[in-house]
């Protein structure tokens, strides 16, 4: 037993050498920095306009509390809970945590244990040390411990042995293996909060061109009102004779045309609720959505910072940050490949006949050793996956360079639009003010007969023209808006992304999912 325990000693000193041995070993490859980006110092399309109050939401409210619209809230805080493109985004990074896990794993030994009990009968023939006797009985034949009258020997072994391996990590491909993954686990939490951001301001868009449609639908109403008493007016003067069937006919159909208007505004109205259902998680006959009091009328400026942020704020730049990252450590995997594999190996067990005398010195059995195991000829494909890894690195950061340029470009566009659109809403909003004085101007000479009734129709189809173009430009400029706080991050920055140590705890047990 002494002799055993002492070459247990010795299996640990060596799993202990390995150990350091592994820690100790260098990691191949390039070092992670991340790419170099030249960002402008401001953004081009703020010069010039500079909003009197910008309309931030708290700190402790989510970025749609600008709008300060109740119902809007409470879709908003239902589409992170029902949304099913956000779950499967979830699902998505649950499973690349996981795979952090099983990465990991391999970095520590396989240990194994196996019990058994195996009880066995042979043909005297078989058996081994068999012999036979002669008595005034007959004859018996015996073997190992147990004998049996004319037949073979039964017996019971018993074994309990542990095993264990490990790929000692002297090169870090393991390690680097690890880092790729954690980065690319991180890349999906990102992509999780750029898939929040999408479904939250897509029902955001969809929510207020669902009350442009209202506000259309109730402005063509009125229209469709004035109309009618239009071409009533039309009809009493063709009765006294000073009208013709011309003015008649032509006021019916400015009248259907107004009501056709009506009605296709109710269409897209319908097409809206039914998309804000489908974003919320629900089925659109289970969603209904009242009519607002009011159309929206005003529209909140987004503060903006300096370009340099954007970086930091998008949640697609920096997940497509984190896939450059992940793609640089893969290039130290492949340069692992040009190095020997180092692993050590053990056994220790005990082996016997009989259940008492298992664990004795006598039964010991035991086996300890390394391996070296190196690729000679290979015919190039360790040299072509390091040329691929690095090709591939250079994708990752081209697309993340991309991604931080289709930013700007979006922020750009977004302030463009704002700061024009409200040029033209004041433009309009003079519109429509002087064309119901001109419609108000030739209705009053038409009843006296100064006018003639195609000048009514002018004016009145002007007015209309005008009101409806003022609505689409609020509509435009709310759109604007939103989009510009999707373009901005919507408050997201990348500190929120899960730092490396917290791949290295269990699913489910500690740490919460961002």
């Amino acid at each position: 037993m002494n002799a055993h325990s002492s070459m247990m000693k010795a299996s640990r000193r060596a799993i202990l050498a390995g150990l350091a041995l592994g820690i100790a070993g260098c990691t191949v490859g390039p070092n992670y920095h991340r790419p170099a980006m030249t960002t402008p110092a401001d953004f081009k399309e703020k010069a010039g306009w500079k909003p009197a109050a910008p309309a931030e939401a708290e700190s402790n409210q989510p970025w749609w509390a600008m709008y300060h619209d109740d119902l809007l809230d409470q879709l908003e805080r239902k589409v992170e809970v029902s949304n099913q493109n956000l779950k499967m985004a979830e699902a998505q990074y649950r499973s690349a945590r996981a795979e952090v896990g099983i990465s990991r794993a391999a970095l520590l030994p396989t240990v194994n244990l196996d019990a058994s009990a195996q009880r066995s009968n042979r043909g005297a023939a078989l058996a081994g040390g068999s012999g036979t006797t002669s008595s005034a009985g007959g004859t018996t034949t015996g073997t190992g411990s147990n004998t049996t009258a004319n037949g073979g020997g039964n017996g019971t072994v018993y074994a309990i042995a542990g095993e264990a391996s490990w790929d000692v990590d002297v090169w870090g491909r393991i390690r680097r293996t690890v880092e790729s993954d954690v980065a690319t686990a991180q890349a999906s939490a990102a992509d999780l909060a750029a898939a929040k951001l999408s479904a939250q301001t897509a029902l955001a868009e969809d929510y207020f061109q669902m009350r442009a449609a209202e506000a259309q639908q109730q402005l063509l109403a009125k229209a469709a009102s004035d109309f009618s008493e239009a071409l009533q007016i039309a009809k009493n003067k063709l009765a006294a004779g000073v009208a013709t069937e011309a003015d008649v006919a032509t006021a019916d159909t400015q009248l259907d045309t107004t009501t056709t208007q009506e009605i296709a505004a109710s269409l897209t109205r319908a097409k809206l609720e039914h998309a804000i259902a489908l974003l919320i998680g629900k089925t659109p006959a289970d969603l209904t959505i009242p009519l607002a009091e009011q159309a929206p009328h005003e529209v909140p400026v987004v503060p903006t910072d300096i370009p340099s942020t954007l970086l930091e704020r998008r949640p697609d730049i920096s997940g497509a940050e984190r896939r450059a990252a992940a793609a640089n450590a893969q290039i130290g995997v492949a340069i692992a490949a040009w190095f020997p594999d180092i692993s050590l190996t053990g056994s220790d067990g005990f082996v016997s006949s009989a259940l008492g005398t298992l664990f004795t010195a006598s039964t010991a059995s035991w086996s300890y050793g390394a391996a070296v195991a190196e690729t000679i000829f290979d015919g190039g494909a360790r040299s072509a996956k390091v040329t691929q890894a690095r090709a591939n690195y250079d994708v990752a950061v081209a697309q993340y360079r991309q991604t931080a340029l289709a930013a700007f470009q979006q922020v750009e566009d977004d302030l463009a639009s704002l700061r024009i659109l409200e040029q033209e809403a004041a433009a309009a909003d003079r519109a429509v003010t002087d064309a119901r004085r001109s419609e108000q101007l030739t209705l009053n000479q038409y009843k006296t007969g100064v006018a003639d009734y195609t000048a009514v129709v002018t004016a009145q189809t002007n007015r209309l023209n005008a009101e409806v173009s003022a609505l689409n430009v609020l509509s435009q400029r709310i759109t604007a808006s939103v989009d510009l706080v999707d373009a901005l991050g919507g408050g997201w920055n990348d500190t929120q992304l899960p730092k490396p140590g917290f791949f290295y705890r269990l699913p489910g047990t500690t740490g919460t999912t961002p």
